[in-house]
């Protein structure tokens, strides 16, 4: 079973499950709306326990979970939301071992989720310009997964290339994820650091913005199945015999596109109506009729 250590970030939540975060440090108090309780309490207790604050308030000690972590952790620029976070990986089918390179590293919230998905056999290079941010997604990162030794933060302009290895020593990466203003502008030099069959994906919050960066894809002639969309996250209320949607919901966040690096060429996928099958280069196939003989199609 897993204990409260000092050190570690923890929540504690009220009755009306909101949370309050807090890292726990010997000799420290928590205190909300005049009640208190030592940090000292909290130390060592198991995680999920029921604690009592001064006033008899009673409240849930918890580690929380990534989703509820990066809502409340400290922000240098807009975090993504868990919704998007938990499909990112899955879309651009981040894998144990996987050699993932994330420009844009804002708070952290993203690079703790891809992490995750490598596991210890894989690698994260993050690209940032702005030491601010930095400096605030390392402290989360840390906060939340300790030191990570396959994790590098690089302040280097993505816009401006990205180190891929040489001709001689390629060192490619096996997925390509940018929470950036302006993807398209890095898209070439995207392309040029994917291994063939690699993936790309990025994340903006305009259709404007998802319309250059199709462009930009499609003009480097070497990817595939490209594929945007946005997820609406909708909660309900279920209290006995009341049962509704929640009044508020996490809507619009932003588009996810997605890509796949192929064989330079012109190559573009469509979807096939019955009435074009006819007009279809397509060697003949043999078909079963109603009787089960198997007949040769002309």
């Amino acid at each position: 079973m897993k204990r409260l250590q000092a050190g570690d970030r923890v929540h504690l939540v009220d009755p009306k499950n909101r949370q309050y975060a807090l890292t726990l440090k010997p000799g420290e108090m928590f205190q909300h709306s005049g009640a208190r309780i030592s940090h000292d309490e909290l130390i060592g207790q198991l995680d999920g326990t029921l604690v009592t604050l001064s006033n008899g308030k009673i409240m849930l000690a918890i580690y929380p979970t990534l989703a509820e972590y990066t809502l409340k952790m400290p922000r240098g620029a807009q975090v993504l939301y868990p919704k998007d976070l938990a499909l990112i990986p899955m879309w651009a089918d981040v894998y144990p071992g996987a050699r993932v390179l994330e420009a844009g590293i804002g708070s952290g919230a993203l690079t703790i989720a891809l992490l995750r998905a490598v596991g210890q056999q894989g690698q994260i290079v993050s690209y940032e310009t702005r030491q601010d941010f930095a400096r605030t997604a390392m402290k989360n990162i840390e906060r939340y997964l300790g030191v990570v030794p396959n994790f590098s933060l690089q302040f280097q302009d993505v816009y401006e290339g990205i180190d891929a290895g040489t001709a001689e020593q390629p060192q490619w990466f096996d997925r390509v994820i940018f929470d950036l203003p302006e993807p398209w502008r890095a898209i070439p030099h995207a392309i040029q650091a994917l291994r063939r069959g690699g993936i790309y994906l990025s994340f903006v919050p305009t259709i404007p913005q998802v319309v250059q960066t199709v462009n930009a894809l499609e003009q480097t002639r070497e990817v595939g199945l490209i594929e945007t969309f946005e997820t609406l996250l909708r909660t309900w209320n279920i209290k006995g015999r009341s049962v509704r949607p929640d009044h508020r919901m996490v809507a619009h966040s932003g588009f996810v596109t997605v890509a796949r690096k192929i064989e330079r060429g012109v190559w573009r996928s469509t979807t096939i109506q019955q009435d074009d099958l006819s007009a279809c280069d397509m060697e003949p196939v043999s078909k079963v009729d109603h009787q089960g003989k198997e007949n040769d199609s002309t």
